[in-house]
């Protein structure tokens, strides 16, 4: 409609500079004119605004966790690269680091430094999630089926550093891969990716599997399964608020968290 304004009017004017009858019928229309070329102003001032508001989000608002290839991608076109973990296994992030670092090896683009820090549950420590199913689906501690995770984390940390000990020896990039323990049952999924995007979802608690039609339901989260919210610090000033406060609880838990067994070099 704003189009189609502007080259009527551009039409009558332009017929109004060559058809005499036009033009005296134009004569003191100036402020007519004048008034339609506002109206048009606002509505193309109006339509900016929109769209400049509408650039400030962020692309995506909700992502699946399986999407996260794409992140991890675009965190590695950086120099410095920086991703943070917190949640259950970590293994759908897991995969997507391991097949990433072992392109570096080949081919490492821009990066030169990669950091990685995952927080797991501590499974030396009895819990209510991962657990097994009990009478009434009453939760009951398993110590077994927690050590069969901690060893899963264990491997997935070993193969990272392993991949980093190789990217060292080509000498062309530096990496750390580290897993540290939070108290607690994994009820939050969070991705930090370079300190500039955060993904945050919650873990299905109440999830079930069972591994052979023998044995017991576990109640065990599907963390592939979990959605994302998605903030970027660019986006808004809210979402640059929201990024730097999970970067310091991160930071945080971190520093107060306690290092594996493997890591120390005791049984487990």
């Amino acid at each position: 409609m704003t189009r189609t304004l502007l080259l009527g009017i551009f039409a009558i004017g332009l017929t109004a500079q060559f058809v005499k009858p036009v033009g005296e019928a134009l004569e003191g229309k100036a402020a007519l004119g004048g008034a339609l070329l506002s109206l048009v102003g606002y509505v193309l001032y109006d339509s900016v605004r929109e769209l400049a508001a509408s650039l400030r989000l962020p692309p995506q608002v909700r992502v699946q966790s399986r999407d996260l290839g794409s992140f991890v991608s675009e965190a590695f076109r950086a120099r410095e690269v920086e991703i943070r973990f917190l949640g259950y296994t970590g293994e759908t992030l897991y995969n997507e680091l391991y097949h990433r670092l072992e392109g570096l090896l080949d081919d490492p683009g821009p990066t030169r430094h990669v950091s990685v820090r995952i927080l797991i549950p501590d499974f030396g420590q009895p819990m209510t999630v991962p657990s097994r199913v009990g009478p009434n689906g009453a939760p009951v501690d398993d110590p077994v089926f927690r050590r069969g995770l901690e060893s899963k984390c264990e491997q997935y940390e070993q193969r990272l550093t392993a991949i980093a000990e190789r990217l060292a020896v080509a000498g062309r990039v530096t990496a750390e891969c580290e897993y540290r323990f939070y108290p607690g049952i994994p009820r939050d999924k969070i991705c930090i990716f370079n300190r500039e995007q955060v993904l945050h979802g919650l873990y299905d608690v109440v999830a079930r599997t069972v591994q052979r039609s023998t044995d017991p339901g576990f109640y065990d989260p599907k963390g592939y399964n979990t959605e994302l919210n998605v903030w970027a610090r660019s986006s808004s000033e809210d979402s640059w608020i929201v990024v730097d406060t999970w970067n310091k609880h991160l930071d945080d838990l971190w520093s107060l968290a306690a290092t594996p067994s493997w890591r120390r070099g005791t049984a487990p």
